[in-house]
């Protein structure tokens, strides 16, 4: 599901950046309005010489140009922007309802897919999956589109799948990108044996040689510990190449070095010169789950180290044939079948469709190149414009180094009319798929231009109308907040404060000087005025675009994404009452909210009066506990971030100390500051050991199933539990009422209870709801955390363009640039800049 979601999101920001943007909006404010007199209709002049053609340029930025767009061996996000134009995914998802946020799933260069396991048990055992009984599940038929072709106009067929596939895994070629097919949810039967055909063989150190694992200081030279740059770690599903090219956690530079390092194997050896690298790099890695290769003391953790190192056997794997043993074949001349190494959910198997792995044989070949010294070969395929082909609905026409990349539409790309005047059309009729109720007109950009900025030039470019987008800073982003150009793409994450509250650990922090007074943490009620006394709209105006939350799940959670994708977590009753309830709203004929939706919809999380009533109660207890003097003034020092504290930082800080001591006011406490501490190595560590008493941090993730999220909050075993120096989730206990029967478990019991052999893993949504819900609203009732807002990232989209829909979704974005609308031709657009001087108000 991590590899699901990260390539959704590659898909939503493929196709130069836009498809995350997107506008309905034409009314700027500078007083000049652009639709006075020249915003046409769709499609063209309005009066004028009708000889002239209408054209649509989507010029855009970015500040790198991708140089690898093979898709056997790309590696950054820039490489796989260039491959959302020139191809072809046997599977899509698009907006099948804008308003709801439903949708649909498309048939590209596939016509269908069937799963005929139960027809094809004998592939099963051929083939080597890991069941050789199983009815479903296991072997997937995919019709291929006969229209399919080249930009050349060479036709594709089975044979050119089953050729870029043997090439895909060929041993002598190590692609980079093999292993989303012999490793993971999606591998094909038999990919790994033939991946590693001739290869040296290297494995994890349960099995090490007499059973003896290398301790941690080991002599390199004698332990011969290797770590690998595309296996899949234990400790997360995600490989040293994940983390470093498609997300930010390990550094661009040390990844680099490391990887000039690789044996041609995806193999690095651990040595006495690169150790420290290494291990810095294993930190950075496991940053991401709020964990370090380092214990409090600075010393190496030899479990996690010892999790990442690999041994080489002393042996070469046997030498095969990709047709005996991959599990991929021709059917017939449009038709091939699919083996899955394990068993893979239809829906999961059509996710994985929508990439794609195809490589023009004729020119593939020629751009191999055969090294001696290794033994191995290696192809620049998809690095040039002449070693380019496109398949999909655009072809590159320009390549110019660190400069542009410029995009036309590919006039023997299937889903395109040639029209008489020779030029291309397209709706969505041609592959039968109906928006909103009616077949509407698709891929009307004709040209895609991507200029290299800086991110600088790229704001002046876009506010003199030279682009069409512009991914802005977070203080840009307060500074357009208003903007209707502005879009806010919504992210997993939510920002909370969370708290180390163990009375003890508190005393500790007031003597070390940290904290003044901090033991008021220790009480509930002062924890719960904190959290409501937060005006989160306010505070949401000092961060770049976040939304305000009072929930820790937000509305990217789907349930049953698959059977039904209106199966949004947070818009469920069980969800919007476990809010109502924690907020205490009332609701029905005779009162102010008339049902559960208007109750819900009015939770803000800010009560003063009832924050400055909980802070007398609160003083009040401490004081009697001998705990605070009445008056003495308090800080609170607020772990904050690995990086330094920029403006929107600090402006935060001082909104919370202003809203604390707006609670506090009359309470008896006296007056509350709030401090901070940034370019923190391990601030969730430091939380945790009770460095610090309060750290500011975010957990998202496990959008399409959030059965599994309370993992993070409640079950040591599966991740560092941020709030552990408030409780014991192994040892505490939670009675909830499920299916009219009270129940007790541990903390920890009830976040396992929905996956895996969890008591309620095989439940009903509706039973998994309830359960989830009840969860949610009892653990924020705690207070060990305080939600804020959750992530987005922000961007503004120029007037001259529009996005189908203003409602995002995960699945589809905004609609991307199959359904990008025009609001101005290009004539239209130059016309309307040059009237208001190159300057254009958002």
């Amino acid at each position: 599901m991590k590899k699901i979601l990260a390539m959704l999101l590659v898909l939503c920001m493929v196709l130069s950046m836009v498809a995350c943007t997107g506008t309905q909006g034409n009314n700027p404010t500078n007083g000049t309005d652009p639709t006075n007199g020249n915003n046409p209709t769709e499609g063209g002049n309005q009066g004028g010489d009708t000889t002239v053609k209408d054209t649509y340029t989507y010029n855009t930025y970015t500040t790198a140009l991708g140089t690898n767009w093979n898709p056997h061996t790309w590696e950054m996000n820039s490489d796989s922007a260039v491959m959302g134009y020139i191809e072809a995914p046997l599977t899509d998802m698009t907006i099948a309802d804008g308003e709801t946020g439903e949708y649909q799933w498309l048939f590209v260069a596939a016509t269908d897919i069937k799963d005929v396991t139960a027809d094809h048990q004998d592939d099963l055992v051929k083939y080597g999956a890991d069941q050789t009984d199983a009815t479903a599940g296991y072997v997937y038929e995919i019709k291929l589109r006969p229209e399919m072709a080249w930009q050349n106009g060479v036709k594709i067929n089975a044979d050119t799948y089953i050729y870029s596939m043997k090439q895909m895994l060929d041993p002598s070629l190590r692609n980079y990108r093999a292993n989303n097919y012999y490793s993971g949810e999606s591998a094909l039967a038999g990919a790994y044996k033939y991946f590693n055909s001739g290869a040296p063989l290297y494995n994890d150190l349960v099995s090490y040689p007499d059973g003896q694992t290398p301790v941690l200081n080991a002599d390199p030279a004698t332990a011969e510990l290797y770590i690998s740059l595309t296996a899949t770690m234990t400790i997360a599903s995600y490989t040293f190449n994940d983390f470093a090219n498609d997300y930010t956690f390990v550094s661009k530079d040390l990844y680099k070095k490391l990887s000039n390092m690789d044996n041609g194997y995806g193999m690095i050896k651990i040595t006495a010169d690169n150790k420290e690298d290494v291990l810095t790099a294993m930190d950075q890695y496991l940053s991401a789950f709020g964990i370090s290769i380092y214990d409090g003391d600075g010393n190496v953790i030899a479990d996690y180290y010892n999790e990442f190192c690999f041994y080489f056997t002393g042996e070469y794997g046997e030498k095969y044939n990709f047709e005996d043993v991959v599990g991929l074949y021709k059917v017939d001349e449009y038709t091939i079948r699919y083996v899955c190494q394990t068993s893979y959910d239809y829906y999961y198997f059509l996710t994985s469709c929508t990439s794609n792995w195809l490589v023009y044989e004729e020119l593939y070949e020629a751009c191999k190149t055969y090294d001696e010294e290794t033994g191995l070969t290696s192809s620049d395929y998809g690095t040039t414009l002449d070693k380019t082909m496109s398949y999909g609905p655009y072809k590159m026409t320009v390549l110019e180094d660190a400069k542009q990349m410029v995009f036309v539409q590919n006039e023997n790309y299937f889903e395109y009319t040639k029209n008489a005047d020779g030029s291309l059309s397209s709706t969505t009729e041609t592959i039968g798929f109906k928006v909103n109720g009616e077949y509407v007109e698709q891929y009307k950009t004709q040209k895609v231009v991507i200029n290299v900025m800086t991110d600088d030039a790229a704001k002046l470019a876009f506010l003199s109308g030279e682009i069409e987008d512009w991914s802005v800073s977070a203080e840009d982003a307060q500074k357009y907040g208003t903007s209707e150009q502005m879009y806010k793409v919504d992210e997993t994450y939510t920002m909370r404060l969370f708290f180390h509250t163990n009375l003890e650990a508190l005393k500790n922090m007031d003597a070390e000087g940290t904290n003044v007074n901090g033991v008021v943490l220790s009480n509930v009620n002062f924890r719960k005025a904190f959290s409501l006394s937060i005006d989160r709209s306010q505070y949401v105006t000092a961060t770049a675009g976040f939304k305000p939350a009072c929930f820790l799940i937000n509305y990217l959670y789907y349930y049953d994404v698959y059977e039904d994708p209106a199966s949004i977590y947070r818009n469920t009753d069980a969800a919007k009452q476990a809010i109502v309830d924690l907020y205490n709203i009332e609701y029905g004929p005779d009162k102010a909210y008339k049902n559960l939706d208007e109750a819900f919809a009015g939770v803000t999380g800010y009560n003063l009066t009832e924050a400055k009533g909980l802070m007398k109660t609160a003083h009040d207890e401490l004081v009697t506990a001998g705990l605070y003097t009445s008056g003495d003034p308090i800080t609170l020092t607020i772990a904050l971030s690995a990086a330094t504290a920029d403006s929107g930082d600090q402006a935060q800080m001082l909104m919370l100390e202003q809203f604390l001591n707006a609670a506090a006011e009359g309470s008896g406490f006296g007056k509350i500051t709030i401090a901070y501490k940034d370019n923190l190595s391990d601030r969730y560590g430091d939380v945790i050991n009770g460095t610090y008493a309060i750290g500011r941090g975010a957990w998202g993730g496990a959008a399409f199933y959030p059965f599994t999220m309370f993992r993070v909050y409640c079950d040591p075993s599966y991740a560092d539990i941020h709030e552990s120096g408030c409780w014991n989730p192994e040892s505490e206990k939670l009675t909830l009422t499920v299916n009219g029967e009270e129940v007790t478990m541990t903390w920890q019991e009830w976040s396992q209870s929905m996956s895996g052999t969890g008591a309620y893993a095989n439940a009903s949504n509706e039973t998994k709801l309830e359960i989830l819900a009840a969860i949610e609203q009892h653990y924020l009732e705690q207070y060990y955390c305080i939600p804020l807002c959750t992530y987005t990232a922000c961007s503004m989209l120029s007037y001259k363009v529009s996005y189908f829909t203003e409602n995002y979704s995960i699945m589809y974005g905004f609609g991307g640039l199959r359904l990008m609308q025009y609001n101005y031709t290009d004539a239209e657009w130059a016309e309307y800049v040059e009237s208001v001087n190159h300057e254009i108000g958002y």
